[in-house]
């Protein structure tokens, strides 16, 4: 592990010798993650990509991208494009990229289960803010919306989400 690496916990994520609050997925921490369970996969993810809302915050680095309004994320194991990023219409199950909510204004993709997705092992892990202090995700790690805003910015291209 290095200082460049995102480190989770139950309880936090350390990055760049700074530990920031965080949440993990309602189902906890899993070595054997399914779709649906909530939980967090345990192990080494790449970091491949970065979303932002720019009509709400300022692109964090040159190789964010911005989230369209017709953008998807397919959550539907039947489908062949099952965790890749979708639009819409879309009349299989699928999770809204551009939120009425501030969810994912800003968002850190990793290659969890991607590119070559094996089904029912679950979809996307976002790092993303939090909907509040300790209220777990769905799977993916939230953090406070500024902590998140340091964060990005200061990724490197190697940099890794490792959950312990």
């Amino acid at each position: 592990m290095k200082p460049t690496d995102l480190v989770v916990t139950p309880t936090h994520l350390r990055f760049l010798n700074r530990k920031f609050p965080c949440s993990i997925g309602k189902g906890g921490l899993s070595d054997h993650k399914m779709e649906g369970d909530g939980a967090t996969p345990r192990g080494t993810h790449k970091i491949v990509g970065v979303l932002f809302r720019a009509d709400r915050v300022e692109k964090p680095t040159s190789r964010a991208k911005p989230i369209r309004p017709r953008d998807l994320w397919s959550d539907d194991p039947s489908q062949p494009d099952y965790n890749q990023m979708v639009q819409a219409p879309y009349i299989y199950s699928h999770e809204k990229l551009r939120r009425s909510d501030p969810l994912y204004n800003l968002v850190i993709l990793t290659d969890w289960n991607w590119p070559n997705a094996v089904k029912d092992r679950g979809s996307a892990i976002f790092i993303h803010r939090w909907r509040k202090p300790g209220h777990p995700t769905e799977g993916c790690i939230g953090l406070r919306p500024a902590d998140l805003t340091w964060i990005t910015p200061r990724l490197l291209p190697k940099s890794r989400l490792i959950v312990l």
